[in-house]
Formats: C-alpha cells, structure tokens, sequence
C-alpha cells in the first residue's frame, strides 16, 4: 500500500512519547506523595488510552476515519477497564510486593529510584507497545477483512480478561477461599485468563494494521514484546514464582494449561 504518511507518523510517536511520560509523571507524584508506588499500575492501562485518544487527534485527516476510531474505541475501553479494576482491586492494600522487593534494594533514594526503574520504564513500554494502535491511525485504505479478525480477536481477549478478574475477585471475597488456590471457571481452563486476555487484545489491535504490509513489519515488534512481558517477563514467570509455595499450587499446575486454554488435565503430566 502506497502513500503512507511516515513523516505524520513520526511526528505522532514523539508526541505520544510526550504523551506517555506526562501520565507517568503525574502518577509518580501521587505514588511518591503516597509512598505507594503500586498506583503506577492504574497508569499503565490509563497511559495506552491517552495515547489512543492523542493519536486520534493528531491523524484527523489523514487515515481511514472507521480505521482510526476503531482502534482509539478498542483500545480506551481496554485500557480504561483495566485501570478501574486495578484501582479498585488495590484500594485500602499496601505497597505491591513486587516493588517492595524492587525498592528494598535500592540504591539511594527510593522515590528517584522508583521514578527511573518503574514509572519511566513502563512509560516507554507503553509507548512501544502501542505503536500499531499509532499506526493503524495514518492508513489511507478503508479497513479490509483482516482488520475485522483482529476485532474479534480483541473481544476474545477482553472477554478473557474481564470475566477471568471477575471471577478471580468473587473467589477473593469469599473468606473460605483464603489460602486456597483459584482453580474455577475460566482459571481451570489456564493459570492465566487474564494474561491470555491481554496477548489476544494486543495481537488483535495488531492485526488493525496488517490491511498495509509494511506498517505491519514495522509494528510487529510491539506484539511480540508484548507477548513476552505475559509469558517470560513482568506477567506469568512472576506470579507463578510467588504462588509456588503456596498449598495445592503445584497440583494445580499440573492439570491446568500454563498459557492457552485448553481443558484440564486429569494426569499430573505436563
């Protein structure tokens, strides 16, 4: 596809970088003023729908207008959706044990080291992984068939995601089920409805951008990070390490798929 507006574009990213290190900032005010760096976890799902919603306003004119507010739409409601959740999740809890540990070894200041190692670094991570929601804003041609896939890619994640926190905070409610391990609904299915939710969401916004060959080889990088934060990184690698002693854990990883949903396993082999 020809005529795609790369200087337009350019100028986009710089902004949204712009963007993206304004919410961090304004939220690492808060968390230092609070001394609860936990609330950048609330910016992170905030800081992809403030890039939508920039990218949005400064491509008018220039894409396909159904392209351009299917992506700014898909990606708000995502990103708003997750960020209520966690505020609502985390109010009235302390620190986040991962950034306790995080900050315990910092190396000077904690509030500055935070600044550097936490909110700047899922500033950037933010801006690079919605690079094809960027993107997707400039293509002139009207969206095709492979775009619409991508759509429904997306609600399958959402529904994975939305359903899987849903039935994870009833299991929580409930004071019988302290200590125990969350095994019901969709959590028997994969120890990580919620992380697969995310993977299906962003490789369905990527797939936004395919109808142009060549913006999708320059964005596909975004997906594939994003992939590896859920399953190596920052996601199920971290949480499972955590969960690892806690009782029923292990059997519980031996029936259920780690990842994609599959039905239980009624052996312990993996």
């Amino acid at each position: 596809m020809n005529g795609y507006p790369w200087g337009a574009f350019g100028t986009g990213v710089g902004i949204c970088a712009a963007t993206a290190l304004a919410v961090m900032l304004v939220t690492f005010a808060i968390g230092a003023a609070k001394g609860l760096h936990r609330v950048v976890d609330i910016a992170w799902g905030a800081g992809f729908a403030a890039v939508a919603v920039v990218s949005y306003a400064l491509s008018a004119g220039e894409g396909d207008d159904v392209r351009r507010l299917l992506v700014t739409v898909l990606t708000a409601v995502w990103g708003l959706r997750l960020a209520v959740h966690i505020a609502a999740r985390g109010h009235g809890h302390g620190e986040d044990p991962r950034y306790a540990r995080m900050l315990d070894k910092a190396p000077g200041n904690r509030n500055l080291y935070a600044l550097r190692m936490i909110y700047l670094l899922q500033g950037a991570l933010v801006l690079l992984v919605s690079l094809p929601v960027q993107a997707a804003m400039y293509i002139p041609g009207a969206v095709g068939p492979v775009a619409y896939v991508g759509w429904a890619l997306w609600l399958v994640g959402l529904v994975f995601e939305a359903v899987g926190d849903r039935q994870l905070a009833r299991f929580k409610a409930d004071p019988a089920n302290k200590g125990r391990v969350m095994d019901r609904g969709l959590w028997s299915w994969t120890r990580h409805p919620n992380y697969f939710g995310d993977f299906c969401v962003w490789w369905g916004l990527f797939l936004i951008v395919c109808d142009d060959p060549v913006v999708a080889a320059a964005t596909v990088v975004s997906p594939l990070v994003m992939s590896y934060l859920l399953t190596k990184g920052s996601g199920k690698r971290l949480l499972e390490r955590h969960m690892a002693d806690r009782p029923g854990f292990a059997e519980y990883t031996a029936r259920t798929s780690g990842f994609l949903p599959l039905p239980p396993r009624r052996s312990r082999e993996s």
